[in-house]
């Protein structure tokens, strides 16, 4: 039977099985042997999507602006399990001066990113609620995408020597120290996309209101800012002691056993995530926390490394599902709206805003080298939050101009993806081998 014929015989949900089981092998598999080209797992992925949809074969086209809800619901599963996985792997104890870091880039960079985005946003003619929205959105770096700049498992951070000396006078042991550079970008992941919430907040309430700060501020701060952080960090402190020492102390006398610790890892950031938002705080920041505050708890123990091998399993499968749908809504039109401005925007706040905003907020932070610096400021990568803000907030509002915001984001994600997968693993490799010569010439002087 020709090809054709065959393929015409499979219903659309059998041809989807088939993108997807071909996708998630991709996923599983490719990891290891795309280390160190400048090729990656998303980019793939998104490419696969986007042929599935173009072809010929009936699988209808992702809409995400169609089905906002499901959309939302994807996407905030994903981030969520992201979280986890992002906290879990931060062998850093947590400590002002052991993140100095990543309170530079939430404190400087990310308001002052936003901030000029949405200001480029307004002039460029989006309505003001719409541009601080889409700056809100594309604000954090993402977790789901930034797997190829992040630390690695529990207990297997890399080392430098600068920050290996801050480290031992922290009291960090020597089996959790982390280089700043990728320790950096992980806390900003798992931290920054809570505290884009209050600004996303900021623009739900000017679409509902006005632009005028009378109207909403004092209600804005008290409760969007305030309370809900408020919230989110005590439950991510309380829910992770709690349940930490719950599954930390779990017998593991069997292989049996033992392989079903990677589960709590999802008990964790579902119990957590939904109580922290059925008591209105932001269910985000509570699940990185959470899984920070467990990653301290016994730090040598061996669930450590199960929970997040399985957390990451998890977070593999559900990101597979919307890169596929994100290259198919490109092929869909998701673009379309995109005018020539628009796209310049996105492209400034790719290459622009978040590498000179990132660069301002590490200015003074000596510990880490230039080139490091360089790196930390450049690498914001953005991905699947973003979606879920602009999805999140069009469900709460009716902002004007909502599928242009879609076309930008779609824009900025896909650049984001193209652009620093492409350069990752060539970049840190570099950074790697410097830091290591750099470490070897002294020995090598007192040899």
């Amino acid at each position: 039977m020709p090809i054709a014929d065959a393929v015409s015989l499979l219903e659309p949900y059998d041809l989807l099985l088939v993108v997807l089981g071909v996708a998630l092998l991709a996923s599983a598999a490719l990891p290891t042997y795309l280390a160190r080209r400048p090729v990656t797992v998303p980019m793939l992925l998104v490419a696969t999507g986007a042929i599935g949809v173009a072809l010929p074969l009936g699988i209808p086209v992702p809409d995400p602006v169609a089905n906002d809800e499901l959309t939302r619901r994807l996407t905030e599963t994903c981030v969520i399990i992201s979280l986890t996985g992002a906290g879990l792997s931060i062998d850093r104890p947590f400590g002002r001066r052991s993140w100095a870091p990543t309170w530079r880039l939430l404190g400087i960079t990310m308001p002052l990113t936003i901030a000029v985005s949405a200001v480029c946003g307004w002039w460029l003619g989006l309505a003001p609620a719409t541009a601080l929205l889409l700056a809100a959105a594309l604000s954090p770096t993402d977790p789901v995408l930034a797997s190829e700049v992040s630390v690695g498992p529990p207990q297997k951070g890399a080392v430098d020597d600068e920050s290996s000396e801050q480290a031992r006078q922290d009291g960090v042991p020597p089996e959790a120290q982390e280089d700043d550079l990728r320790f950096s970008l992980t806390a900003e992941a798992g931290l920054n996309d809570g505290l884009a919430f209050p600004y996303v907040g900021m623009a739900i309430a000017m679409a509902l209101t006005g632009a005028g700060p009378a109207l909403w501020f004092g209600t804005w701060l008290a409760v969007d800012v305030a309370l809900k952080l408020l919230v989110g960090l005590a439950m991510g402190l309380a829910g992770g002691r709690a349940l930490g020492h719950l599954i930390l102390r779990m017998p593991g006398h069997t292989q049996s056993a033992r392989s079903m610790t990677g589960l709590t890892g999802l008990a964790v950031t579902f119990a957590v995530y939904g109580a922290t938002q059925a008591l209105g705080g932001y269910g985000f920041l509570a699940v990185f926390v959470a899984a920070v505050v467990i990653r301290n708890i016994e730090r040598r123990h061996d669930y450590h490394e199960a929970i997040h091998a399985f957390v990451e399993k998890a977070e593999r499968l559900v990101t597979a599902v919307l890169l596929l749908a994100f290259g198919g809504a490109l092929v869909g039109g998701l673009l379309a709206p995109l005018t020539w401005p628009l796209a310049a925007l996105g492209t400034l706040v790719v290459f622009g805003l978040r590498p000179l905003m990132g660069w301002v907020g590490m200015l003074g932070f000596t510990r880490a080298s230039r080139r490091d610096r360089l790196a930390i400021a450049f690498f914001g990568i953005r991905g699947v939050g973003s979606f879920y803000y602009l999805s999140y907030a069009l469900a709460s509002a009716d902002f004007p101009q909502a599928e242009q915001a879609w076309a930008v984001a779609g824009f900025v994600v896909l650049l984001s993806i193209v652009v620093h997968g492409m350069a990752a693993s060539p970049a840190l490799g570099w950074l790697d081998q410097r830091r290591a010569e750099e470490q070897e010439a002294p020995a090598v002087l007192a040899g």
